[in-house]
């Protein structure tokens, strides 16, 4: 099923009240971004325009469980949007990256400083929003996953061009870059919709084990993925050092590439080159089944906490679809 099918399967689950749900919380970042000056609106509306699944905003709503968007829930979509958007802005001044979703970065366009402090503003304003909530418990949720992106992307940056990083390091990794940030949404729509304390970490392990799968598969992706769907270059990771699952599983089934230095990828015939080198060790498949075990995982943490009929239809759908843009 392509990712338009799959959005469209769980909108139908979810019934009239989450498309408008997203809507009004797309509304709201489009205000924010608008809303601070010309030279932010530009950075921080191109960054906004520029898409993305908006999966963290939609689980926010389907965890709240609520038939119609209610007020708090729509700023806590548009918090976390905020936080992820900021995070992809810091990422590209770090990585020094020249597209992002097929379009050019605010560093690329307009520099160092200017992304910088572009992705700093969107950080603030994630907070802005959830201090209008009036919730402690929804700011510090915010505040817990802010801080895990800070020491993922710490931990990835030692572990750049290494030879030796294992498998249980690198979904650490993961679980702190991305895992945090799905569980923060699913944890902010179970504390606004007050869904209760079981279903709360019930729902936030959800969410961190679908954060798993999507990293994971976003890895495949950067081997696999031409530019045209990727919106990135095949071999992006590889020529910054970072060190994924697919290569880790590689390394351990080829001795030349177990004994390969990442340093000696220069460009992108290089990467390209090792991305097939990668493929062709069965890596690829093996990194898709990790996968799916999280999001088997995910699902059965849905077990024994009082959902609707239509919230556990849709949660399900959003985890199957993690893995099925692989397809």
């Amino acid at each position: 099923m392509s990712a338009p099918d799959q959005l469209g399967a769980v909108l139908a689950a979810g019934g009239p009240g989450l498309a408008t749900g997203l809507d009004l919380a797309e509304r709201r970042l489009s205000a924010v971004a608008a809303g601070h000056g010309d030279v932010l609106a530009t950075h921080a509306g191109g960054t906004l325009a520029a898409g993305g699944k908006r999966l963290r905003p939609l689980l926010v709503f389907l965890c709240g469980g609520r038939d119609e968007p209610d007020g708090r829930l729509i700023a806590a979509a548009a918090a976390v949007e905020l936080l992820h958007m900021a995070t992809l802005v810091h990422d590209d001044v770090l990585d020094q990256a020249s597209l992002r979703r097929g379009n050019p970065t605010v560093f690329a366009t307009a520099g160092r400083d200017a992304a910088t402090a572009t992705g700093d503003f969107l950080f603030s304003r994630a907070f802005a929003q959830l201090a209008d909530t009036g919730d402690a418990a929804a700011v510090r949720a915010l505040s817990v996953a802010s801080s895990a992106l800070a020491r993922g992307e710490l931990m990835q940056r030692a572990d750049a061009w290494a030879g030796d990083v294992t498998v249980e390091r690198y979904l650490a990794r993961c679980g702190l870059k991305t895992g945090s940030l799905f569980a923060a949404s699913c944890t902010l729509g179970a504390v606004l919709g007050g869904q209760g304390a079981k279903s709360e970490g019930a729902l936030a392990d959800f969410g961190e084990r679908i954060g798993l799968a999507f990293q994971v598969l976003d890895d495949v992706l950067d081997v696999s993925g031409p530019v045209e769907r990727t919106g990135k270059q095949r071999g992006t990771d590889l020529l910054d050092g970072t060190v994924t699952l697919p290569l880790i599983l590689a390394r351990q089934r080829d001795e030349a590439l177990a004994r390969a230095d990442l340093r000696s990828v220069a460009d992108p015939r290089d990467a390209e080159t090792l991305c097939d080198r990668i493929a062709a060790t069965g890596a690829l498949d093996d990194a898709r089944e990790h996968a799916l075990t999280h999001v088997a995982a995910a699902k059965s943490s849905l077990d024994g906490i009082d959902l609707s009929p239509w919230q556990r239809t849709a949660l399900e759908l959003v985890a199957d679809g993690v893995v099925e843009r692989y397809a």
